[in-house]
């Protein structure tokens, strides 16, 4: 009896830890989601492609941890999915829970590489919990797009 009561209690620990790796965004996701807002600015223009980034209900932007974010190359926010108040807001001194500057990581990688990923501690919105985060951004012209991967 004692056997099966720890076999059970396994089986659920264990499913508890599937669902909650389930609701967390990946890698690949993040990419084809940035992609998506990437392909969206080039065919209906940037206007309405920040308003869908902007927009909650928007389940192309937003699904479970994942959300496009948008900055100029001033730091400025453009676009973002997950606190659309920003927008308009400079944030190139944002520094994460370590003190990394990671737009300006952003922003370095946008200008001289054109795309690629960065990594920092940021709040998930999810969990309210502070946790690592990959971020993947891509240039389009004089600004930046980009989700990322809760760890």
């Amino acid at each position: 009896m004692k056997a099966w009561v720890t076999a059970a209690a396994l089986t659920l620990a264990l499913c508890g830890i599937a669902a909650a790796a389930a609701q967390k965004g990946s890698r690949a996701e993040a990419v084809a989601m940035v992609k998506r807002a990437v392909a969206m600015v080039k065919a209906e223009g940037r206007d309405k492609t920040f308003a869908a980034i902007s927009d909650p209900a928007n389940r192309h932007f937003h699904d479970r941890d994942l959300y496009v974010y948008v900055y100029d190359f001033q730091g400025t926010v453009l676009a973002h999915g997950n606190n659309p108040q920003m927008v308009g807001t400079a944030r190139i001194g944002l520094k994460d829970n370590e003190g990394r500057f990671m737009i300006k990581e952003m922003i370095a990688i946008a200008k001289t590489r054109g795309s690629g990923w960065v990594t920092f501690k940021w709040p998930n919105p999810v969990t309210k919990t502070v946790e690592l985060k990959e971020g993947y951004i891509e240039r389009v012209d004089d600004f930046l797009i980009g989700s990322g991967a809760y760890k």
